[in-house]
């Protein structure tokens, strides 16, 4: 049973954020990370109240060359279902109702404690997209590392490996979001993004059957994720992190700037780029690296562009050949080598 301490807000927590004239501090969020994945994520209701059912076509008619007073044979496409499954991310804040109002200052504490949460889902939902796995948590749905997992296979031409064999590996991915491509589905009826629902003041019961009053909050966010079409999703793994730190091993400026012809290659995988909107994903250690090496090369590489994300914030970002350079820190330095 965890103590009380670990999942309600103390008085040392309430003292903790307090400025010197006893108002609530702006909270210093180190660990905030950025995961621009999930600007660009094409939200879709799904079509089932557990998630979608995409219907694929997995084979052509056939067509024939006919002569005069000759006939053909009938012929027909061939269709294959999938249901893609939605998981449920939850949680739950309860700050005591007498802490949360010392100095009057309870909606700002609850503020403070918000942010932790909205910060805490946005993290999980950003490495689900990457690498939720059903097969070993069943409450998750399938990210994207998992199908895209082998260098043998259905779709192992869109996996094109950088080389690295050791134990530091991260990926660079290449997605086209579009309701026909790739795209993240909620439950059919329900509200797609995170749910912020004020439950008001509540009994909480501890572990010794003893209870207090708290203001509690319920944070929810219903998704899933649906690859319609795997052309247009390519991963670029095994880049090996030392080296690209180090412009050494697979990842030496003078062999090549070896991630910036596969992440050519990697475009070129994809049957058209105008499907949806396109962006490669990469952490920050394989994005500072890459301007480097695109630096070294040529300034003209990487091309600095300002616009608007599909919620009307204002950003900049680097582009590569047109394609946005996206950071996600969700991305690990510590992924396992994708092979055959």
């Amino acid at each position: 049973m965890a103590t009380l301490s670990l999942i309600n807000p103390t008085l040392i927590d309430w003292t903790k954020r307090l400025d010197p004239d006893g108002r609530i501090a702006t909270v210093a969020e180190l660990l905030a990370q950025t995961n621009e994945i999930l600007q660009d994520c094409v939200f879709k209701e799904g079509n089932l109240p557990t998630g979608h059912r995409v219907t694929i076509r997995t084979g052509l008619p056939a067509v024939y060359w006919r002569a005069l007073n000759q006939g053909i044979p009938p012929s027909k496409s061939t269709t294959a279902q999938v249901d893609e499954a939605c998981g449920m991310l939850e949680a739950r804040s309860e700050v005591d109702k007498e802490l949360a109002r010392l100095n009057g200052n309870d909606a700002q504490f609850r503020l403070s404690e918000d942010v932790a949460f909205l910060e805490a889902m946005n993290q999980e939902q950003a490495s689900t997209l990457f690498y939720g796995n059903n097969g070993l948590d069943p409450k998750k749905y399938l990210g994207l590392a998992p199908r895209y997992s082998s260098l043998s296979g259905g779709n192992a031409q869109n996996i094109l490996s950088a080389g690295g064999s050791g134990s530091d590996n991260t990926s660079i991915w290449l997605v086209v979001w579009g309701e026909q491509t790739v795209f993240c589905p909620f439950p059919k009826g329900s509200t797609a993004g995170l749910e912020h629902e004020d439950l008001g003041e509540q009994t909480v019961y501890k572990s010794d059957s003893t209870r207090f009053q708290a203001l509690c909050t319920r944070y929810c966010w219903k998704n899933g994720l649906v690859v319609k079409d795997w052309r247009y999703v390519v991963r670029i793994p095994n880049i090996d992190v030392s080296d690209l730190i180090g412009e050494t091993g697979t990842q030496a400026i003078t062999a090549s700037t070896a991630i910036i012809k596969l992440m050519a290659r990697a475009m070129h995988r994809v049957p058209n780029l105008a499907m949806g909107r396109a962006a490669f994903y990469m952490n920050r250690t394989v994005h500072s690296g890459l301007m480097l090496a695109a630096l070294s090369k040529s300034a003209s590489v990487l091309n600095i562009h300002e616009g608007l994300t599909q919620y009307g914030t204002p950003m900049t970002w680097l582009s590569f050949l047109g394609v946005p350079l996206r950071k996600s820190d969700a991305l690990l330095n510590t992924e396992s080598v994708v092979s055959a």
